[in-house]
């Protein structure tokens, strides 16, 4: 537990589900004040009644300016403002390089890298020294995976730009990036089969997928100021799946 996170006004992207959830549900048990933004109002509506120790649930599309826009003027009045940011929503779908449509690639990166911009900015112009800005990366971003170019080049491009707002915005603000590898999240079960989850698994030294609680615990201590000298990294959380080849 990170005492310094209580009080603190939390947002969270995507965090109706998933890696976002058990973000959002780690934060409020550090006594943080934590609003939830997710484009998806029956995921946001699930959340509001399993969670009730979360202050805001704001229905978003991180993709959109317009959207994005009204979403942080919403918490400036229910919050007056925000400390820390978890941008983490995104989109992945499975698909071959040759058969992309372009009108997927530009989807993908519109939510996966367009609204990490969109959102860090919002934040950005509203914080004031000590403020944290963090995004969900991927693996994905380090390394090709095949059947994923749209959602590999989105997260090698918040990679990067995780770095370059580190320098621009030290030392008021610190700003980093995690990247999760196979975490068992219902996007990740909707794209595999448990043949195909298995077959990962046997190529992860831990054997097994990260549960998005282990996610949500790295972002805690990344928040905290415990990591109050770590700004402009990217750290893997992916059960030695990069530590090299098997």
């Amino acid at each position: 537990m990170y005492p310094d996170l209580a009080g603190k006004r939390v947002i969270i992207t995507g965090g109706a589900s998933g890696i976002g959830l058990a973000t959002a549900e780690r934060f409020a048990k550090e006594h943080a004040r934590v609003a939830i933004l997710d484009r998806d109002s029956e995921a946001l509506e699930r959340s509001r009644n399993d969670l009730p120790d979360i202050d805001a649930f704001i229905c978003a599309d991180v993709s959109d300016p317009a959207s994005t826009e009204r979403a942080f003027l919403e918490i400036d009045r229910l919050m007056g403002g925000l400390d820390v940011l978890v941008s983490n929503a995104g989109i992945s779908v499975r698909n071959s390089f040759i058969d992309t449509t372009f009108a997927q690639w530009t989807k993908v990166i519109g939510v996966n890298l367009g609204g990490m911009f969109l959102c860090a900015r919002e934040a950005a112009r509203r914080m004031k020294e000590g403020g944290v800005i963090l995004m969900t990366a991927s693996t994905n971003g380090m390394e090709g995976h095949p059947f994923y170019a749209d959602y590999n080049a989105s997260k090698a491009g918040v990679i990067l730009l995780v770095k370059t707002m580190a320098l621009e915005l030290a030392p008021l603000i610190r700003v980093n990036s995690v990247s999760p590898g196979y975490v068992l999240t219902p996007m990740q079960k909707a794209e595999y089969t448990p043949e195909m989850l298995e077959k990962v698994n046997e190529k992860i030294p831990f054997k097994r997928h990260a549960a998005p609680a282990e996610v949500a615990a790295l972002f805690a201590f990344l928040a905290s100021d415990q990591a109050s000298y770590i700004t402009g990294a990217n750290i893997p959380i992916d059960g030695g799946e990069t530590a090299g080849l098997q």
